[in-house]
């Protein structure tokens, strides 16, 4: 905002010594005042032209030297100066600005609202909101008075500077100075305000304007629904859009960019599209603005073929897609599990001339991590420096976090420890993503190494961080390392979540430590933190394994009064316990109200129930179950024939026994050490010592090795056989 009295004179930088020697030749008596009036005209350019020299830290002695010839000048004509100041308000010259003023002061010059006006103007649009407000202060005491222009830009200036209190407190000081607010002063308070974040008070200030006689224009509704976009009232935001036309105000790009950002940022895609599409409607042409906007609101709504779409209509509407476009369809892409499309977008950005940055490249290489594609992140994350971009801790984490989910921790350290080499600082998620690979890769040690050294490196471990080192414990069988982790978080002011208590849980149940288990599940809702299906299934499991099958099944009827619904995982954990603790019939009953429950049982649920019918001597139930999983699309594994086997040994159907081995390799199903063992049992059972004698053999002939209980069992057959024929 520029603010002149009167209109401003041409200034010209040419040749003034040719200029003015052609005008004395050319004058005669009665045009010397207008000849005079022109000299000092392009004097006023030389001295201009001095001032900018000075650069935009001047000091005020520099300042004063080169007016001193030209003080005089201006008090004959004031308007020489204001031409100045308001010069070096465009030019965002607030020092030299005020260093003239002083100058004036100095020489004991007139200086009125009009300079003051262009000097607070000036620290406008320099962002320098502090010597606005020294300058605004300062008016009084020279008897100058403020008027609407003079606090307008000081709001304005406040409004850049981020003091929305300032910005505040001026507007309301002004009818005190008997100064009337108007349209613009409300416009950038209110834009202050969204700024600052205070939607509440830009939308009490949009409301108050027409109490005052003030009637909202464009700049103040945009400036509104700006500030509701920021604060996530999308609901507010559509309202003053739709409320405008009745206060006679039309639209706008920005109005309506405004609307839809505040609909995207609240997950409205849908309202977002609408506003877009009804653009033309209000005569309005959407911009990259609106287009970016629709896109981004799509991405977070996981519609990623929308997004593509919108990409490509816009050519077609004459608006070109630039990098915030690409990157906001990209990352569409890699949320929809498209990394191939992503990778597209990305290469065609170059096709079209279309600058790549950081944002672009991380949203790639984070659809590769998602798509399990590790080696294209890493090509990805190699190619940034050849097109000129550096990559940032978003785009290292991505890679770091692709190579965790391909199994390759070493990769994983190797470009954590090579970002201090490219300035790149690791992050939380950095480091997160190096430790969660080496859990997954059985390095527990390293694992609590990167943890340690996080606070080192001037990066505050959260609870994803605490919750990859205790789950990395929980694989390296450290249940003693995994509970310090747990018990030490607070201490560090991370807050355990339900993974951290589920790890710890599994890390107790891996280590055998039932009791430890239970109190810990039991400690979850003194810290307010609710048990999920995880906690309760790795509880089961540890029971499971303490042969505490009571202690099992009351943990999972005890899961929907706490509201969570048991899983697969949580019945053939409890089914398995009733196998050890020999309760065939409660484990076939865990089986079949699997189905009531909306749970289709697996090959874990059938084999468990299998065992416990072999170790009750069910060996019908158990061959009912082995002939029941094809009809449930269940495919019987190794483990589900040798249960099936077992229980035929125990019961003395060695024929079945046999005809269950000899059956699983048209089951696909390739017979182990245990498959044989368990049938040379049954041949044991059934005295057939020449058929023990011949499994055995097969044993050798299949390249299985010779366990002890088949060795042993084979022994005694065949001796046994070698009574009876000595006999």
């Amino acid at each position: 905002m520029v603010f002149l009295a009167y209109p401003s004179s041409q200034i010209c930088f040419g040749s003034y010594p040719a200029f003015a020697a052609g005008t004395s030749r050319s004058c005669g008596s009665q045009q010397g005042e207008s000849c005079s009036a022109g000299a000092r005209l392009a004097q006023g350019g030389i001295v201009l032209q001095r001032l900018l020299g000075l650069g935009r830290t001047p000091n005020e002695g520099e300042v004063s030297e080169i007016l001193s010839a030209e003080l005089e000048n201006w008090r004959v004509n004031p308007r020489h100066a204001t031409t100045i100041l308001s010069s070096l308000a465009r030019l965002q010259l607030p020092r030299t600005a005020t260093y003239v003023l002083a100058s004036m002061r100095a020489r004991s010059l007139e200086a009125n609202v009009f300079h003051y006006n262009a000097a607070i103007s000036a620290c406008e649009k320099a962002q320098q909101w502090q010597l606005a407000l020294r300058l605004l202060s300062s008016m009084p005491g020279m008897r100058v008075m403020p008027d609407e222009i003079s606090y307008n830009a000081a709001i304005s200036a406040f409004e850049k500077g981020g003091q929305w209190q300032l910005a505040m407190r001026l507007l309301s000081n002004m009818p005190d100075m008997r100064v009337i607010p108007d349209e613009i002063s409300y416009s950038a308070a209110i834009s202050a305000c969204e700024k600052g974040g205070q939607w509440q008070l830009s939308m009490r200030l949009l409301n108050n304007m027409p109490d005052m006689k003030v009637i909202p224009n464009k700049i103040s509704f945009s400036a509104a629904i700006s500030a509701c976009e920021k604060g996530g009232q999308w609901q507010l935001a559509l309202g003053l859009l739709s409320s405008m036309p009745d206060m006679r105000v039309i639209p706008d790009a920005i109005s309506y960019n405004a609307a839809s950002s505040a609909c995207s940022k609240g997950g409205q895609w849908q309202l977002t599209l609408g506003l877009l599409s009804n653009m033309p409607d209000m005569k309005v042409i959407p911009n990259q603005i609106s287009y970016n906007a629709a896109i981004s609101a799509c991405e977070k709504g996981g519609q990623w073929q929308l997004a593509k779409g919108l990409l490509s209509s816009m050519p077609s509407m004459r608006v070109i897609p630039n990098m915030i476009s690409y990157s906001a369809a990209i990352s569409a892409s890699e949320k929809g599990g498209q990394w191939q499309l992503a990778l597209g977008l990305l290469s065609s950005m170059s096709a079209k001339r279309v600058l790549l940055d950081e944002i672009s490249y991380s949203a790639a290489i984070s659809a590769c991590s998602k798509g399990g594609q590790w080696q294209l992140a890493l090509g990805l994350l190699s190619s940034m420096p050849d097109m000129k971009v550096i990559p940032d801790e978003i785009s290292y984490s991505a890679t770091i976090s692709a190579c965790q989910k391909g199994g390759r921790w070493q990769l994983a350290l190797g470009l954590l420890s090579s970002m201090l080499d490219t300035r790149a600082i690791p992050n939380k998620i950095s480091y997160s993503a190096a430790i969660s690979a080496c859990s997954q890769g059985g390095q527990w040690q390293l694992a609590l190494g990167l943890l340690s050294s996080m606070p080192e490196m001037r990066v505050i471990p959260d609870e994803i961080s605490y919750n990859s080192a205790i789950s990395a414990c929980e694989k390296g069988g450290r249940w003693q390392l995994a509970l310090g982790l747990l018990s030490s978080m607070p201490d560090m002011k991370v807050i355990p979540n339900k993974i951290s208590y589920s790890a710890a849980i599994s890390a107790c149940e891996k280590g055998g430590q039932w009791q430890l288990a239970m109190r810990l599940l039991s400690s979850m809702s003194d810290m307010r933190v609710i048990p999920n299906q995880i906690s309760f299934s790795a509880a089961i499991s540890a029971c499971e394994k303490g042969g505490q099958w009571q202690l099992a099944l009351g943990l999972l009827s005890s899961m929907s009064d706490m509201r969570v619904l048991p899983n697969e995982i949580s019945y053939n954990a409890a089914i398995s316990s009733c196998e050890k603790g020999g309760q065939w019939r409660l484990a076939l009953g865990l089986l079949s109200s699997m189905s009531a429950m909306s749970l289709i049982p697996n090959e874990i649920s059938y084999n468990a129930a299998i065992n416990t019918c072999s170790k009750g001597g069910r060996w019908q139930l158990a061959l009912d179950l082995l002939s029941s999983m094809p009809d449930m699309r269940v495919t019987p594994d190794e483990i589900s024939f040798n249960a099936a086997i077992s229980a035929c040994s125990k019961g003395g159907r060695w024929q079945l026994a046999l005809g269950l081995l000899s059956s699983m390799p048209d089951m696909r199903v390739i017979p182990n050490e245990i498959s044989y063992s368990a049938a040379i049992s049954a041949c044991e059972t059934g005295d057939q010592w020449q058929l023990a004698q011949g499994l055995l053999s097969s044993m050798t002939a299949a390249c299985l090795r010779r366990n002890v209980i088949g060795t042993n069992r084979s022994g005694c057959i065949f001796a046994k056989g070698r009574l009876r024929i000595v006999g």
